[in-house]
């Protein structure tokens, strides 16, 4: 055996890409195969590359941080660089089939005029989101005094990028505000797993996220 032989037997086999989010894969589920779909904060593009795999959809993308976008590109994702709050204002009425925004709601500076857009250029708007009204945040500052870190909300107040943190009832509130027809929506607890009870005061007390599918109502 050779040195280049050698080299080859002790090389490290490649780390297997990690399973993809319990809440990823729950929002999978709300989307139809073959459809059009914009993820806005796409992050790194494992929502659309599930998306793009499993159901066959056409998948589409914007992304605020180049070094997200450059993650996605490699991946060979259509992702561009833009921001929710100012260029979701470009696109048409009825672009897409699915409009998704994962985990950013509460980053964005305008969220009611965020969700009013992806409401008129997709059919559907699916939306998922860290819930403050959980009892572990509500204790925390309750007790603690301080404004709470959890595996969800993990930065410190002052480097925190989420600026409207909201609970799963002011999110209901926020669709009935806007007229929009909650198709299906789904309380995940600290595992990642939907609770079994849908009464919303139940969501809002004992779910750390909360995922919804949204349509415009017909007239």
């Amino acid at each position: 055996m050779n040195v280049s032989d050698a080299t080859l037997v002790n090389a490290p086999s490649p780390t297997p890409p990690a399973p993809p989010r319990v809440d990823l894969l729950l929002v999978a589920d709300m989307v139809k195969p073959n459809s059009r779909v914009l993820d806005v904060g796409c992050g790194d593009g494992a929502l659309l590359r599930l998306l793009a795999e499993e159901k066959g959809v056409d998948a589409r993308g914007i992304e605020l941080s180049q070094r997200g976008v450059n993650d996605c590109v490699a991946k060979g994702l259509s992702v561009i660089q833009g921001d929710a709050d100012t260029d979701l204002a470009g696109y048409p009425d009825g672009a897409f089939d699915y409009v998704i925004l994962s985990q950013t709601l509460q980053a964005t500076r305008q969220p009611k005029q965020v969700l009013e857009h992806m409401l008129r250029i997709g059919q559907h708007a699916i939306v998922s989101f860290p819930n403050f009204g959980h009892w572990r945040i509500r204790a925390q500052i309750a007790v603690g005094g301080h404004m709470p870190r959890t595996r969800n909300l993990p930065s410190l107040w002052y480097e925190t990028p989420n600026i409207h943190f909201c609970t799963i009832q002011d999110f209901i509130a926020l669709a009935k505000t806007l007229d929009a027809r909650i198709e299906r929506g789904v309380a995940l607890d600290r595992f990642g797993k939907p609770l079994a009870y849908s009464a919303p005061w139940i969501w809002n007390f004992f779910g750390e996220q909360g995922v919804f599918r949204l349509a415009r109502k017909r007239r």
